[in-house]
């Protein structure tokens, strides 16, 4: 079983956190995975940076910017993760954007997902239907699961159907702005987490954006599965450096 759904069959809250490969330096990718596993959070998101990070908030495009600067490259995180499953057994995802894996080419790509033990992938840019017709049977290929985004302004019909393609959790995002984070959640967004929670899809949700402390992941995982925190992560990256990393999680959890 893919390591996503052994994780999603536990009895818990699940904390996701995310972070750009190769920032602050180009180095300290695999530190920063090692020591998040160490601190006890479920799963990590590795960003690979690409130059039009469309979803993405300034603190997040920042730390692309500064990767891609620092030599952050497809192969260069492939070669950064060759031995990382000596050391870490949470599932790991890359979340990026479609043209760097298309111009590395998208089954070559999978393929070394899998050499190196990568469990999924999150890719905002591209377009579920275009996975489906062209891309799904390569993904299952190599046992990688590919996570959709939904946001309050995506259809029941349009979520039921990315509900039917989905083997993984769908990434549910909190709002229809940019990542980064926020005070707390309103009564829109409340209403939102328990409509998609009301729908009772196969799939568990797991949400993102605007989470940064114990408050909204407390409320984002009310309804849902789990939570994921991005921005705030990489303001701590950017300020602490990669260490202190334990120091974070516990004022999440």
């Amino acid at each position: 079983m893919n390591r996503i759904n052994q994780k999603l069959e536990e009895d818990k809250k699940l904390l996701s956190i995310y972070f750009t490969a190769g920032y602050p330096n180009i180095n300290d990718t695999v530190s920063v995975i090692e020591n998040l596993e160490k601190s006890g959070i479920d799963m990590i998101e590795i960003g690979l940076p690409f130059s039009d990070p469309l979803a993405d908030g300034p603190t997040i495009q920042a730390s692309s910017t500064k990767a891609l600067h620092n030599g952050m490259t497809s192969e260069r995180l492939f070669e950064q993760l060759k031995d990382i499953r000596n050391t870490v057994s949470i599932p790991l995802i890359i979340m990026g954007y479609f043209n760097p894996m298309l111009q590395y080419g998208v089954e070559a790509f999978c393929k070394k997902c899998q050499e190196v033990g990568i469990d999924g992938l999150i890719i905002p840019d591209l377009p579920v239907d275009v996975y489906h017709d062209n891309y799904k049977s390569i993904f299952e290929k190599y046992g990688l699961i590919n996570v959709f985004l939904i946001t309050p302004q995506t259809s029941e019909e349009r979520i039921r159907y990315i509900d039917s393609i989905s083997n993984g959790f769908i990434y549910m995002v909190s709002s229809a702005s940019v990542t980064g984070s926020q005070s707390g959640f309103g009564d829109i967004q409340t209403k939102y987490f328990k409509r998609i929670a009301d729908l009772n899809l196969k799939n568990p949700q797991i949400v993102g954006f605007g989470i940064s402390n114990n408050e909204t992941f407390t409320q984002a995982t009310k309804y849902a599965k789990g939570a994921i925190i991005g921005s705030a992560f990489v303001k701590h990256l950017t300020n602490s450096g990669i260490d202190n990393i334990d120091d974070f999680v516990a004022t999440i959890l």
